[in-house]
This record gives C-alpha cells, sequence and structure tokens, in this order.
C-alpha cells in the first residue's frame, strides 16, 4: 500500500521553520529562500487542510495542528539521520562515549597510540559523566561506547571486557611512605567519597570485614572517581580508587596505597557496539588494542579480594 504523506521538501521546511520560529532562518538553514519556505508550508497546509502558523504581531506562533504534528516529525527526522548515518559510518570516523575519569586516566593515551597504529581509522571521543554508565544507540550519535556495568547488555549489541573494576584506598604518596597503616589510622582517616551514595567505601569495607571497625564517615564528596583521586594525592583524605586506573600514579609515586588490598566490585569496563552497524572489523580493531594494553599493563602487588 503507498503511503499518503505530503513531500518530504514541505515536511523539513516546517520542521525547521517550527524549531526557529522563524521563515527567515529556516531558510538560512536549509540554504533555500524565504519565500520557498512559505511556499512548501503552504503546500503542507493545504495537505492537511490546516493552518500551522499564526502570526502573534511580528512573530510566528505554532497552531495547535501544528503543536501535534512537531513531536513525530522530529523523531521521523532523526531516525532518518540515523539510517543515513549508518551507512556513512563504515567510511567515517567511530564516535566513541567513554567515562570521565577513565578517559583521563587511561583511554585517552591508549587511543593515541591506537591512532598510531591504525592510521586509517579515526576515533572521536567523548567524555561523558554518568551517574550509571549507560548510552543509548537509537538516539545519541556513538557508534561505540565504553561502559562500567556487570555485563548485562541487550542482544542486538556485542560486548568486550577491557578489564574489572578492582576498588582500593588510595592516599598521598607521603602518606603511605611508611608502608600500609594500620587499624587505627585506617580509623581515623579522612574519607573522600567519589560518589555522593559513598557505595564505594562501604563496598569496600564490607568485603575486608572492617565495616564495624571502621566508621563510614559523611567526609568530602564528589560526583566522579576523577575528583576523588586528586583529593587525595594532594592530602585532604584517603579516597577510593580503581586499581587499573591509579597504577601507574601509584608505580610513579603520585598515590600511595595505604591498605593494599583490592575488592572486586562485581563489575567491569566493557567496549560495546550495536551488532548491526556496519564496519564490524574497525570495532574488531578496537577492541584487540585495548584488550592487549590492558593485558601489558603492570599492576601494584596488592591482595584481591573478592566478596
Amino acid at each position: 500500500m503507498a503511503r499518503r504523506l505530503p513531500p518530504l521538501y514541505a515536511l523539513r521546511a516546517f520542521e525547521a521553520a517550527a524549531r526557529h520560529l522563524s521563515f527567515t532562518r529556516a531558510a538560512e538553514e536549509l540554504a533555500i529562500t524565504q519565500s520557498a519556505v512559505s511556499r512548501h508550508v503552504r503546500t503542507l497546509e493545504e495537505h492537511f487542510a490546516c493552518r500551522l502558523f499564526e502570526r502573534a504581531g511580528r512573530h510566528l506562533r505554532l497552531t495547535e495542528s501544528a503543536r501535534l504534528l512537531l513531536p513525530g516529525l522530529r523523531d521521523g527526522f532523526d531516525a532518518l539521520e540515523r539510517a543515513c548515518a549508518s551507512l556513512r559510518s563504515e567510511e567515517g570516523a567511530l564516535r566513541l562515549k567513554a567515562p570521565s575519569t577513565l578517559t583521563v586516566r587511561w583511554l585517552l593515551a591508549r587511543l593515541s597510540r591506537f591512532r598510531m597504529h591504525n592510521p586509517d581509522i579515526e576515533v572521536q571521543l567523548t567524555s561523558a559523566w554518568m551517574d550509571v554508565d549507560g548510552v543509548d544507540f537509537q538516539h545519541e550519535p556513538y557508534d561505540c561506547a565504553v561502559l562500567l556495568s556487570d555485563g548485562s547488555f541487550p542482544e542486538d549489541w556485542e560486548s568486550a571486557l577491557l578489564f574489572e573494576e578492582w576498588l582500593i584506598p588510595v592516599c598521598a604518596p607521603e602518606a603511605a611512605a611508611d608502608g600500609p597503616w594500620d587499624l587505627p589510622r585506617l580509623q581515623a582517616a579522612d574519607q573522600l567519597h567519589p560518589t555522593p551514595d559513598r557505595r564505594d567505601w562501604r563496598r569496600w569495607l564490607k568485603a575486608m570485614k572492617l565495616d564495624r571497625q571502621v566508621p563510614l564517615r559523611s567526609g568530602q564528596t564528589f560526583d566522579m572517581l576523577e575528583l576523588g583521586i586528586v583529593a587525595a594525592a594532594r592530602g585532604y583524605g584517603v579516597s577510593i580508587g580503581d586499581l587499573l586506573m591509579v597504577a601507574e600514579d601509584v608505580a610513579d609515586r603520585r598515590l600511595g596505597l595505604p591498605w593494599p588490598s583490592a575488592v572486586f566490585s562485581g563489575s567491569g569496563y566493557y567496549l560495546v557496539w550495536p551488532k548491526a552497524r556496519r564496519g564490524q572489523e574497525r570495532f574488531r580493531r578496537l577492541r584487540d588494542f585495548l584488550q592487549a594494553e590492558v593485558a601489558a599493563m603492570r599492576l601494584p602487588q596488592v591482595e584481591f579480594v573478592r566478596s
């Protein structure tokens, strides 16, 4: 059955004019004349037999019919753009989304090396703060992402574990220069919390069976792991970090480990991408490179505890 749709050019002109509430600005965006925008909108009004715009002095105002049409039309153009992008992506850049702390502490350096070894693949990285890591490949402009997760992903995604998250206390290097702390010193320490809900300290203390001996203090709270680590490095207290992401700072004596026991959080960092996206070989090359980078890292000598 043939679809009874108005002309696409008329729909596009209406959407731009409705977004800007201006025929002039819509014409500039679409690289056509203002009179052409007006004609296209009139074509649409004739198709639907209703008015789409009203004049309020020198300004445009949407009619009720236009307000009903606009949301679905925007979703439709977004879907068209995603469909076209999926075909262009085989030749274009890989658009990667990743958490902020992972980006700063580990991913940027690895992507720089990846580009040197794979000059035919451009990776465009977007560092995003995420309270709970996630990506919506249907509505966000990304081809792949690195997410902290328990590994439960939609069936139409590919996923590859890069490394597990191991939580460990971190402090200024001079604070741990004499070796690991004893219990009284840990009890008295100022706790820095990389998340407002203090979940990382709570998880570490419980796994270490110290939750009844070491009080969970309110302390300073941050909204990202990186801020807690930086504050600890500057001597403001003890924070919780990810073992792999602090490994280089520990080796270079920019951070200390006051209690060298790492606790598995139950999550890991995964590279994910849609199975249906074209150019799958590029994703696999990025996956293999990042996994090799993890395997080559030297971690501090610590006790590993699985709760």
